[in-house]
């Protein structure tokens, strides 16, 4: 089963952090990080009830310092794409279908949920590898931040120990710059760039790359970037 974070992104009301707390146990996890949250007093206590030791030792720290220790970002959010042409929302999943996509994983996956009036913005969502929502009804689509984290928690509750590493977020990172240099390669536009690399992020984190892979896709694009070059093909026969 892989370590999963609850990351809470600035929530205004403690209250919604001590009920976060409390679900995050009812299922049997305990890792609560918390992104500039409010004070924390008696409200977060007596919300938490028997939770109140994940509520004392959820992680304080920043949205960078979330993503350097996680093999895998999720998003949630109610406002999904509607496109295909625009990929920053997709494609989405639900919690079921992020549970059977994780389910074998062995690493650090942090699920944020973002601010209760405005949710995580563009920019928190672009960095995130997976797009999570909760197949609400239309009429009211926003599911209140403790719900949310509680709905995703029944649905990863009964995920098998995971069986094998998926590589690290410096190892996918240094594979994204690596495409983002192939592009200046290939001349490709500039103006298809912010997208391509949200699509790139997109596609290459539903398959879970292993450290293994990601190795050998860094050989194809450097073995296509040597063809590109014109070098002598046969000083490296």
């Amino acid at each position: 089963m892989p370590e999963i974070d609850f990351v809470l992104v600035e929530p205004l009301y403690e209250g919604n952090i001590g009920f976060a707390a409390r679900v995050i146990k009812n299922f049997g996890f305990d890792r609560l990080v918390l992104i500039n949250p409010p004070a924390i007093g008696d409200e977060a206590i007596a919300r938490a009830s028997h939770a109140r030791d994940v509520l004392e030792s959820a992680r304080h720290c920043t949205l960078e310092e979330v993503i350097a220790k996680s093999s895998l970002l999720v998003a949630t959010t109610g406002e999904f794409g509607k496109s295909i042409c625009t990929s920053l929302r997709m494609p989405f999943y639900t919690p079921r279908e992020l549970g059977a996509m994780i389910r074998d994983v062995e690493g650090r996956v942090s699920i944020l949920f973002g601010r209760e009036n405005y949710g995580l913005s563009n920019d928190e969502i672009r960095q995130c590898d997976i797009v999570c929502t909760i197949p609400a009804s239309t009429d009211y689509p926003i599911v209140n931040i403790s719900h949310a984290v509680g709905i995703l928690c029944y649905e990863l509750a009964a995920l098998p120990r995971g069986t094998y590493r998926i590589a690290s977020r410096v190892e996918l990172d240094a594979f994204y710059d690596h495409i983002d240099r192939f592009l200046d390669t290939i001349d490709h536009p500039d103006f298809k760039r912010d997208n391509t690399m949200v699509m790139m992020r997109r596609i290459f984190s539903r398959t879970l790359l292993t450290p293994r892979e990601v190795s050998t896709l860094h050989g194809l694009l450097r073995r296509t970037e040597w063809h590109l070059s014109g070098e002598d093909k046969t000083q490296n026969k």
